[in-house]
């Protein structure tokens, strides 16, 4: 038996073994249901968070984002970032119970759905990943609104195939980043679906914009989608409130710049959203996820 195929074997034994490992953190999520599962989340990822590796990462962040702020503030910023995550984590099982029995409405963004509902044709709409990032996708779909949602694709394809299953449900159609991922945002636009991205994190190839004061390489997708078809962009973000409930939000359509043509110019557009997202963050910095490495 060559090196290749003992090496094959072997991711192909350890995919299988992490995928039954996830399938029994779900399962164990569910037996605990939507109020334990979550709690339990917060509490162990605010303890062991500080000490892994990436509260490096975590701390690094918070300086630059917020300097004038004492190293309490960061610290007591950085558990609340780990709370959020780890109750995000152990939610996934219990989206659609969220949005039915957790969610506070805001008549302000219910009238936008409606506009939304009646515009006559597709949006963009961008969101980040603040407090569950995932109730946004449910909240749309389960106010009509016909999506597609681009993801990014877990690299265990078992565990995909089970995401996958339980997402689209109750989200809407599923893109995967990748190669592909361009075509098919425009042929879910060209096809008269609602379009919804996070532009929150690093995209190397993108334009470098203002956030928190410094340049970061942005993802100019929504932005070019934005030019060539022209639609309503709009920002859809989730906010935790107390006893373990959330506010949905859905802001816009923004005015974004444009070019001498008329068309919508993608660097500055890109800037503006961005400036977007930094208030959001400004207003809930405790619900942001500052483990990833957004100014490499």
């Amino acid at each position: 038996m060559s090196r290749a195929t003992i090496a094959g074997r072997s991711r192909g034994a350890g995919d299988w073994a992490l995928a039954v490992l996830v399938r029994a953190f779900f399962a164990l999520m569910r037996l605990l249901g939507p109020t334990v599962a979550p709690a339990l989340g917060g509490a162990v990822a605010r303890v062991v968070g500080p000490f892994t590796p990436t509260q490096r990462i975590v701390a690094a962040n918070l300086r630059l984002a917020f300097p004038g702020q004492d190293a309490a503030w960061h610290r007591a910023t950085a558990r609340a970032a780990w709370d959020n995550l780890g109750r995000t984590a152990c939610e996934y099982v219990h989206l659609a119970h969220l949005f039915a029995h957790r969610i506070d409405p805001d008549p302000d963004s219910l009238a936008r759905f409606a506009a939304m509902g009646t515009g006559g044709g597709p949006v963009l709409v961008f969101g980040a990943h603040l407090a569950n990032w995932e109730l946004p996708a449910v909240s749309a779909h389960a106010h009509g609104q016909h999506a597609a949602i681009l993801y990014r694709t877990p690299n265990n394809h078992r565990i995909a195939a089970d995401i996958t299953a339980m997402r689209e449900p109750i989200m809407g159609r599923l893109i995967p980043t990748g190669m592909m991922a361009p075509i098919r945002m425009a042929e879910a636009l060209d096809g008269g679906l609602n379009l919804g991205m996070l532009i929150d994190q690093r995209f190397g190839r993108g334009p470098r914009v203002p956030f928190f004061g410094q340049p970061v390489a942005a993802n100019p997708f929504l932005a070019r989608l934005a030019r060539r078809f022209d639609v309503p962009v709009y920002g859809m973000r989730a906010v935790r409130t107390p006893g373990g409930r959330f506010r949905v939000l859905l802001e816009g359509p923004f005015d974004l710049p444009r070019d001498a043509t008329g068309k919508v110019a993608i660097e500055p557009a890109t800037a503006l959203l961005n400036q977007v997202i930094e208030g959001w963050v400004r207003e809930y910095p405790g619900q942001w996820l500052w483990m990833h490495r957004r100014w490499r």
